[in-house]
């Protein structure tokens, strides 16, 4: 029987043109001799040879015949023996070697109906489990099925390393008008490295899938694939508790960490330590400091270490330079049943210009925006996304709930929150595109953002959402339903650039800024804040965070403490990058470890301690914590002192009756006889001084406590007489 194909449907077919291959290629019904019959076609450039081989291997049943020289083969079999897609096909290479596989263009398609409803109208929140690549079964035969978005392409084709990276041999379906190809290719398994090879018109590119869940170790940039399901989860008391618990109520102290630069081996400090491996060692150190999460710059696959994360290309792959998804879970895991969560640094900003990644996808402006007015972030090299794009939303949205889902990550801190909601951020007169209202505002990513909050806290109740925000945009930590963005938490820049203008000033200068002190509290509980020094503060010039205080050694390490101790009792959650806790000097290097070497001087060790004991007294005192965002738990006594640059002030509990009085004092001057006003009489016992020779400081203060006088001040019943030490803080309970 002559073939039914037509001449133009193989050219398209062997010139890489075809969208529907399924149309051409598998199984398809003729009629034979008045007799149902099936044609099956294949595709096989690199064969001499081929044939059907019927359901069971039980035999070579037809031998196929090549209708075209480019390779492709077609064999009429009768009806009566086959068996849907239980034939498979032997192939003879060029080299006369046999193999016998499955037909992927037997089987049915794996994207259902409503998922292409979902994911045409953006709201498939669990396209993750969809697109990407899939180890799965169907028909009883095991395989991987791989779907991908790229409506503009004219063709798009499987390569890999099952496939010698040969375009030709596995060509995906169209799905009309969405856009989504898939294929599901039998016999493959986890560990497979494949990419896309998009066509768009004349141009032929190879692109990395962008839902992959694991990528080769950069420079190389396949992806591979990885069955997620395959780990076993033992953090179910955490996870059962996280819903539970007011989170906002609770002692946060965040240890933001580098995974690449926190610590090095000892004998080979060239290679970066391995998830499980910082599993241990992190886990320890964050017990033994007292940080209730760790804050990990982005772990999503990038291509330039240079870029700290900061550059996603890979955003649901967990990068490979410290391991596997699995290392990754493993990680995530220990942490949590040792009571430490774990947020991400998330990136849906920007994303880089490589070949290989979201820039240009198909061939056209996909993820991100044609015009660059409103495409391009010039200061950083990177494209911004189109939040107009509802199949991108839904694409930024989904990776956030991924981490929640399959990693059990307990937040996001959501990077450059100020570069989205601004069109014109960083930008010259000219150089952007006013809303359709003529504004400033980007209405389309303050909707994503909008979306994104409201599903992360509606489908995993106490995750937290972290703002770096950078302006006074209003109601960044405030609910949807009040106008608000809705995140958990938005990081306190204001707050972080006084605090650091003011200690840096030599003490004798410092009553000339205390203003840069006392303004934050006049905002302080219009958002939720955390109070940062970030990783942003030791780089690029500026400095360590000891080397940037002024004074001599003695003083540099007083003024880390003070300072420590001060953001610690201020009101907010805290965040503290990694080495500044222990007076690292050197500026942070993401390329080398810690200067852990320092930990052999009292004075390293004194901070360090010092850090910790803040750490469990934050989390001991409600005073501390449990009124971060509500007036109710803060009272200045004097904000005014400004010629002796001391401030003292009360925090407060719930229970109005458990207060702490606080004494900080920025001068290296001790101050005896320093009277202070509080609110009843009584015992104060000192619970903390950051001068405590335990700390390595002088040992200059009130232990073990005072007695209040009944003697009013600062319109207060009662006062204090205390002793202040040089560049210190001192915190007092009433007994």
């Amino acid at each position: 029987m002559r073939t039914t194909v037509t001449l133009d449907r193989i050219h398209q077919l062997v010139e890489g043109r075809e969208e529907n291959p399924f149309s051409l290629l598998g199984p398809h019904p003729v009629v034979e001799a008045g007799l149902p019959a099936v044609a099956i076609r294949a595709f096989l450039p690199q064969s001499s040879q081929a044939w059907i081989v019927g359901p069971g291997h039980a035999q070579v049943t037809r031998p196929m015949r090549r209708i075209h020289p480019a390779g492709l083969y077609e064999a009429i079999c009768p009806a009566s023996e086959l068996n849907g897609s239980g034939y498979m096909l032997r192939v003879a290479g060029e080299g006369g070697e046999n193999s016998v596989m499955h037909d992927p263009y037997a089987f049915p398609h794996v994207l259902s109906d409503y998922d292409l409803h979902l994911l045409n109208e953006g709201t498939h929140w669990r396209l993750y489990e969809r697109l990407g690549a899939h180890p799965c079964s169907i028909d009883g035969v095991d395989g991987v099925s791989f779907a991908v978005w790229a409506p503009n392409a004219t063709s798009v084709s499987l390569v890999g390393d099952f496939n010698a990276w040969d375009g030709r041999r596995h060509p995906m379906h169209k799905h009309v008008p969405g856009g989504f190809w898939e294929l599901f290719v039998p016999g493959l398994s986890e560990g497979t490295l494949y990419k896309f090879r998009i066509r768009q018109r004349d141009h032929v590119f190879d692109k990395t899938d962008p839902i992959g869940f694991a990528a080769e170790v950069p420079p190389r940039t396949a992806s591979c694939v990885v069955d997620l399901s395959r780990y076993r989860w033992h953090d179910q008391q955490w996870m059962e508790r996280r819903p539970k618990v007011n989170w906002l109520e609770e002692p946060l102290s965040f240890y933001e960490v580098h995974l690449g630069s926190w610590k090095r081996p000892g004998d080979d400090p060239s290679r970066w330590l391995t998830y499980r491996e910082l599993a241990h060692q992190l886990v320890d150190y964050c017990k033994e400091m007292g940080y209730s999460h760790i804050e990990l710059l982005p772990v999503a696959e990038h291509p330039f270490s240079g870029s700290w994360g900061y550059q996603t290309v890979g955003y649901y792959a967990v990068t490979s330079r410290y391991g596997t998804p699995h290392d990754f879970m493993y990680f995530v895991d220990l942490c949590h049943q040792n009571d430490i969560g774990v947020v991400l640094d998330w990136v849906p900003g920007h994303f880089p210009r490589d070949g290989h990644g979201l820039h240009r996808f198909d061939g056209t402006a996909l993820y991100e925006h044609a015009d660059p007015r409103q495409g391009e972030h010039r200061d950083w090299g990177t494209m911004i996304f189109n939040y107009g794009r509802h199949e991108v939303r839904n694409f930024l949205v989904s990776n956030a709930l991924f981490w929640f889902d399959k990693y059990h990550i307990d937040g996001v801190r959501v990077d450059a929150v100020a570069s989205m909601l601004y069109l014109d951020y960083s930008r010259q007169e000219g150089e952007w595109i006013p809303n359709q209202y003529g504004g400033r505002e980007n209405i389309e990513a303050i909707d994503f953002i909008k979306q994104l909050n409201e599903q992360a806290h509606a489908q995993y109740p106490g995750v937290l959402t972290i703002a770096e925000e950078s302006t006074a945009w209003g109601g960044v930590s405030r609910p949807t339903y009040v106008g608000g963005l809705g995140f958990s938490l938005k990081w306190n820049m204001g707050w972080m650039n006084d605090t650091l203008n003011y200690i840096r000033h030599d003490p004798v200068h410092r009553k000339y800024h205390h203003d840069e002190l006392t303004f934050s509290l006049i905002y302080a509980f219009h958002e939720n804040f955390v109070l940062p020094f970030s990783h942003d503060e030791v780089v690029h010039g500026k400095g360590s965070m000891l080397d940037r205080v002024p004074g001599d050694l003695w003083q540099k390490f007083a003024n880390l403490r003070l300072v420590y101790s001060y953001m610690w009792t201020h009101p907010g959650k805290k965040l503290l990058f990694m080495g500044s806790d222990i007076g690292q000097w050197n500026e942070w290097n993401y390329d080398a470890g810690l200067q852990w070497d320092l930990m052999q001087w009292a004075s390293h060790q004194g901070l360090q301690r010092c850090v910790a004991d803040l750490n469990r007294l934050y989390r001991r005192e409600l005073a501390l914590h449990q009124l971060d965002f509500d007036w109710r738990g803060f009272e200045w006594i004097d904000c005014h002192d400004h010629e002796e640059s001391v401030l003292t002030f009360i925090r407060r509990a719930k229970d109005p009756d458990d207060f702490l009085v606080v004494c900080c004092n920025f001068t290296p001057v001790p101050r005896a006889g320093y009277r202070v006003g509080v609110p009843r009489l009584g015992w104060y016992d000192e619970i903390f001084n950051s001068d405590s020779t335990y700390y390595t400081g002088s040992n200059v203060g009130n232990g073990p406590g005072i007695q209040a006088e009944d003697y009013a001040s600062h319109g207060r019943p009662a006062s204090l007489c205390v002793t202040l030490p040089p560049l210190a803080t001192v915190i007092l309970k009433p007994a």
